[in-house]
C-alpha cells in the first residue's frame, strides 16, 4: 500500500513542481517586461500562482490515481502501457500549451485562452500569417524539445520502476484508500470547501497586471476559457436582474427627434464601406495623431463627415465586424462569431439595406472562412463574397492572400461593370497587419509603412471612383475593425488604445462637418439607418450619434475586462480579479455600475439567441 500512496503523491507534486517552474521561465523569457521587478516579486508570483497549479495538478492526477487503484486488482502489462501513453500525451499537451502561450503573449497581452484556437481551427493559414516561417519552426522545435524533456522527467521519476507492483493481500482496504485519495483531489481542484469554484482571480495579488499574468497557469487559463463557451446566462452576474434592467434602460438609444441633421443629399445613396485593418486615430494628424502616415484619410476626413471621438469595441477583427455590421458589443470571454446559430438571429446593417432593396457584396483578399466570417456574412443576406480564392495565384502575394491594391482594383472593376443601384458594398483590407510586408516603401518603420500603403490604396481607389457616374450618389464609410498595431506599445487597458476614426465621405455627403459626440462602432447602425429613412430600433445596443436625446458613451472589452467612458467619467474594470484598473472623472463609480449592467445585459441577450 505504501508504494502506491507514495507514487500517488509523487505524481501530484511533480505536476505542481513543473507548473511552479514555468513561472520564472515565463518571466525570464519576458525579462524586458519583468526586469524591473524585485526578487521578492518573482517569489510572490510563484506562491500566488500555486492555487491554480494545485488545481490543475489535481485534474491531471485523477487518471494516474485510477490506474493505481486498478493495479490493486491486476498487474496486467496493459496498465503500464496506458500509463506511458498517458504521460506521453500529457507531455505533448503541456508543451504545446506552454510554448504556445510563451509565443502568443507578446501579441495578445493575455495568457492563453480559447481565442487563438478559434482563429487557428477556422483557418490555420490565416492564423499563422502574422508570423514568419522561422518563428513557427522555432516554436515547433521548442515544443518537441520541451515535450521530450517533460516525458524524460516523468519516465525517470514515475515510469522506470525497479520493482513492479504486486497484488496485495488486503485489496479492499488498499482500494478504499486509493479511491479516497483520488476522490480527495476534488479539494485542490475546487480550491477547498467553499461554494466558489477555483478560478483565475484566485492568483491575482498585485496592482501590476503583468505580475498577475505571470502567476496564471496557462493550462488552467485555457481550460477555464473553454468552459465559458456555454451558459452565457450565468456569466457576469454583477447585479440583480431588476437593477441591471434599470441601469441598462439609461444607456439605450432614444427615439430620433426632429433635430437630427441630415448628412446626405439623397435618401437612398449607394454605400461603400471600407473596413480598415488596425487603423487608428494615432496615424491621423486631423485627430491629433502622427502626421505623414494616413495622409489620404486625413484629406478625406476634412472633406466629409468626421467623427472625432470614436472608439473600437474590441481588439480583433471578428469582434469588430460584429460591432460594425450588427451593432453588437464585443464580449470579453468569447467571440459571438463562433456561434452561427446565434449570429443568424442578429439584426444587421446589410440585412436592413437588403430589405430596402440594396444590392450587397463583400470584398476581402483573405480567407472568408477565417473565424466563421462567411457564415456571419451570409446570415446578413450577403450572397456575393469575393475572397482569396477569387483572385489569381499571381495576385495572392500576401501571407493573408491578395494585397489591398488588388482588392480595391477588383471592387473598382466590378463597380464599372455592375450598374445595380442602390448598392451596399463592403471592402475589408488586410495589408496593415503583421507581418507588415507590403509592396510599397515610403516610411522606414515597417508598421507605419504598411498603414501608409493601405492608405495609399484607399486614396487611389477614391481618386478613380470620383470619375465614375456613381460617385455623386455614393457615401463611403471608412472605419477600422480595431486598433492594435501602431503605435505598438499602447496599453491594452487604456482607452487610447481603442481610439479610431469614422468618416462619411462621397458625392452624396452634403458638406464637411465634424461630429464630436462620444461613441463606438456599435453606434454606426443607429446613426446610418435613420439617415436613409430606415428603422433601427432592433439594434438594441446601438445609439444614434447625431441624436442629442440619446446617452453617448464608448465601451470596449478585452479578455475578461471592460472599459466605459462618458464625457465626465471613465473606468476600466478587470472582471477576473473584480478590481478597478483605472478610473477618472467626477463620478466614476456610477459608470462602473452602468458598465457592469451593460455587460450583463449583453450576456443575457446572447443566452436568449
Amino acid at each position: 500500500m505504501k508504494k502506491r500512496i507514495v507514487e500517488f503523491f509523487v505524481t501530484y507534486f511533480l505536476f505542481v513542481f513543473i507548473f511552479l517552474l514555468q513561472k520564472p521561465l515565463f518571466m525570464f523569457y519576458y525579462r524586458d517586461l519583468y526586469g524591473a521587478v524585485g526578487a521578492g516579486d518573482w517569489l510572490r508570483v510563484m506562491l500566488h500562482g500555486l492555487p491554480l497549479d494545485f488545481s490543475l495538478a489535481g485534474y491531471l492526477t485523477i487518471l494516474p490515481g485510477l490506474g493505481l487503484l486498478a493495479s490493486v486488482w491486476t498487474i496486467h502489462p496493459v496498465l503500464y502501457k496506458i500509463q506511458r501513453i498517458y504521460f506521453v500525451l500529457i507531455s505533448v499537451l503541456l508543451a504545446c500549451i506552454f510554448v504556445g502561450d510563451l509565443g502568443l503573449y507578446a501579441y495578445w497581452g493575455f495568457r492563453l485562452d480559447s481565442t487563438p484556437l478559434f482563429y487557428f481551427f477556422s483557418s490555420p493559414k490565416d492564423a499563422l500569417a502574422s508570423v514568419s516561417f522561422g518563428i513557427v519552426a522555432l516554436g515547433v522545435v521548442a515544443t518537441v524539445v520541451y515535450a521530450a524533456l517533460l516525458y524524460t522527467v516523468f519516465y525517470f521519476v514515475l515510469l522506470r520502476r525497479k520493482q513492479v507492483f504486486k497484488i496485495p493481500f488486503n485489496r479492499l482496504t488498499i482500494s478504499a484508500v486509493m479511491l479516497l485519495l483520488t476522490a480527495l483531489l476534488i479539494l485542490p481542484i475546487r480550491g477547498g470547501f467553499s461554494v466558489a469554484a477555483m478560478n483565475i482571480s484566485k492568483v491575482y495579488f498585485s496592482s501590476n497586471q503583468r505580475l498577475n499574468h505571470a502567476a496564471i497557469n496557462p493550462c488552467f487559463s485555457l481550460m477555464e476559457s473553454l468552459s465559458r463557451q456555454t451558459d452565457f446566462d450565468k456569466q457576469y452576474r454583477f447585479l440583480p436582474p431588476a437593477e441591471a434592467d434599470r441601469l441598462f434602460a439609461t444607456m439605450v438609444g432614444k427615439p430620433v427627434s426632429d433635430s437630427i441633421p441630415q448628412l446626405f443629399n439623397t435618401e437612398r445613396p449607394n454605400i461603400l464601406m471600407v473596413i480598415l485593418e488596425g487603423f487608428s486615430s494615432h496615424i491621423m494628424a486631423t485627430l491629433g495623431g502622427e502626421a505623414n502616415i494616413a495622409v489620404n484619410m486625413d484629406s478625406l476626413g476634412q472633406e466629409g463627415v468626421l467623427f472625432t471621438h470614436m472608439y473600437a469595441n474590441s481588439f480583433r477583427t471578428d469582434r469588430g465586424l460584429m460591432s460594425i455590421l450588427a451593432g453588437y458589443p464585443a464580449q470579453p470571454t468569447t467571440s459571438l462569431m463562433k456561434y452561427p446559430h446565434k449570429t443568424q438571429s442578429l439584426p444587421s446593417i446589410p440585412a436592413s439595406l437588403r430589405e430596402a432593396g440594396y444590392d450587397l457584396a463583400y470584398y476581402y483578399g483573405g480567407d472568408a472562412d477565417f473565424t466563421n466570417m462567411r457564415s456571419f456574412l451570409v446570415s446578413t443576406g450577403i450572397e456575393k463574397i469575393v475572397c482569396d480564392k477569387d483572385f489569381a495565384l499571381s495576385e495572392r502575394l500576401s501571407k493573408w492572400g491578395a494585397h489591398d491594391d488588388v482588392v480595391f482594383n477588383r471592387l473598382l472593376s466590378d463597380l464599372k461593370t455592375e450598374p445595380q443601384t442602390p448598392f451596399f458594398k463592403i471592402l475589408q483590407t488586410s495589408s496593415s497587419h503583421e507581418p507588415f510586408e507590403v509592396p510599397f516603401r515610403r516610411l522606414a518603420d515597417d508598421r507605419a509603412n504598411s498603414f501608409a500603403y493601405a492608405d495609399s490604396c484607399l486614396g487611389d481607389f477614391v481618386r478613380q471612383y470620383r470619375e465614375l457616374p456613381q460617385w455623386k450618389n455614393t457615401v463611403i464609410i471608412l472605419v477600422p475593425d480595431h486598433q492594435g498595431a501602431y503605435p505598438p506599445d499602447l496599453d491594452n487597458f487604456a482607452f487610447s488604445r481603442y481610439e479610431i476614426p469614422l468618416i462619411f465621405v462621397g458625392g452624396a455627403v452634403k458638406e464637411p462637418v465634424q461630429v464630436n459626440t462620444l461613441g463606438s462602432q456599435i453606434d454606426i447602425a443607429a446613426t446610418l439607418l435613420p439617415q436613409l429613412g430606415l428603422p433601427h430600433e432592433v439594434f438594441t445596443f446601438s445609439k444614434n450619434l447625431l441624436n442629442p436625446a440619446s446617452p453617448h458613451f464608448a465601451y470596449f472589452t478585452f479578455p475578461n475586462a471592460f472599459g466605459i467612458k462618458t464625457e465626465d467619467n471613465e473606468v476600466v474594470f478587470d472582471c477576473e480579479s473584480n478590481t478597478v484598473i483605472s478610473e477618472s472623472g467626477t463620478h466614476p463609480n456610477e459608470e462602473l455600475l452602468r458598465g457592469k449592467a451593460f455587460l450583463q445585459k449583453v450576456y443575457d441577450d446572447i443566452a436568449k439567441r
